[in-house]
């Protein structure tokens, strides 16, 4: 079972916004989401210990991996990610 202390506010924010635009790299991501780069590198490495974003290299620039949502994994726990967006407020739907 997902907890608030498992997923923060800020991965559930960047787990949407990847769902929604597609695999993206922590610097564009954290200007896109609007949120510091050190906050969304900290929910990344969450995100992916969780199995819900994998990590793959950028061939156009290797600096820059990608990070994009696990589609199967999230179905596995959306009931769960649903439970936390709630307690925490947001609105948004991951799929």
């Amino acid at each position: 079972m997902l907890t608030q202390h498992d997923v923060p506010r800020s991965a559930i924010i960047l787990l949407d916004h990847l769902t929604k635009h597609g695999p993206m790299a922590p610097r564009d991501l954290s200007k896109k989401a609007k949120i510091p780069l050190r906050t969304v590198t900290f929910a990344l490495q969450k995100l992916v210990r969780m199995r819900l974003l994998n990590k793959t290299p950028n061939l156009m620039d290797m600096r820059k991996p990608l990070y994009h949502p696990n589609i199967e994994r999230i179905r596995e726990v959306e009931a769960e990610i649903e439970r936390l967006r709630i307690m925490t407020g947001l609105q948004m739907r991951v799929i």
